[in-house]
């Protein structure tokens, strides 16, 4: 690799080119940890959100497609953890091998979609719960959006990384510093030769092919916490 080359990889890792991203809505690669899920997500910024991103996760990432809102925004739209409102024996007590909660709420799509599985209408899902959570006291979250629907929403914890470190809240405080609206995209990258989570080696080439930011989640802690 040749020294520009070297300096052009470096100019797109790390805090700093998430954050430019952030704010220019372009999307970033974020690697949690190897000792927590080991999984690179796709994040986006949920305002900068196009039907041609929502293409892009289904093909090049292929996990599910969530959108995560601050504390603050789900309390505002009185969404609950989906665990505690669940009344069916599947949600009792159960460990999870990577954290003490799932962060999984509702499904919901936005009324002025048809099916709302199609990339249109997630996208506009998902960019109208950015224009909701930019504003939470002005919405009326049952007015404008249904469920059960087709986009995933994920609860952050309170205090984000000072209580857990999901992508859910990685991202979540990535785009608080961004200045932007607290809520995101997150789908996983997985590897389509064995379908695990795809290796974080292989995450950061697929950003360096597509000009998009990597960065690791112990990176967004040591700045952001």
């Amino acid at each position: 690799m040749s020294r520009s080359d070297k300096m052009h990889t470096e100019s797109r890792t790390g805090v700093d080119a998430a954050l430019a991203a952030f704010r220019d809505g372009e999307p970033v690669l974020i690697h949690d940890a190897a000792d927590r899920e080991g999984e690179t997500d796709l994040v986006y910024p949920a305002s900068g959100v196009t039907p041609e991103a929502v293409t892009r996760m289904r093909n090049d990432a292929g996990g599910l497609i969530c959108t995560a809102l601050s504390n603050e925004v789900a309390d505002a739209f009185d969404l609950p953890f989906l665990q505690d409102v669940i009344d069916h024996p599947v949600a009792g007590d159960h460990d999870l091998d990577y954290d003490e909660r799932s962060s999984f709420s509702l499904t919901v799509n936005h009324r002025d979609t048809f099916t709302g599985i199609t990339d249109d209408d997630r996208a506009l899902t998902i960019t109208e719960l950015a224009r909701a959570a930019s504003e939470p006291a002005e919405a009326d979250f049952a007015e404008e959006f249904r469920a059960p629907g087709h986009v995933h929403l994920l609860r952050a914890a309170p205090d984000l990384l000072a209580d857990r470190l999901g992508h859910t809240e990685l991202g979540v405080a990535l785009a608080a510093a961004a200045n932007q609206s607290p809520a995101v995209v997150v789908c996983e990258m997985l590897d389509d030769e064995t379908g695990a989570a795809l290796p974080p080696s292989a995450a950061r080439s697929y950003g360096e092919r597509n000009d998009i930011p990597y960065v690791e989640g112990s990176e967004i802690i040591d700045r952001l916490q």
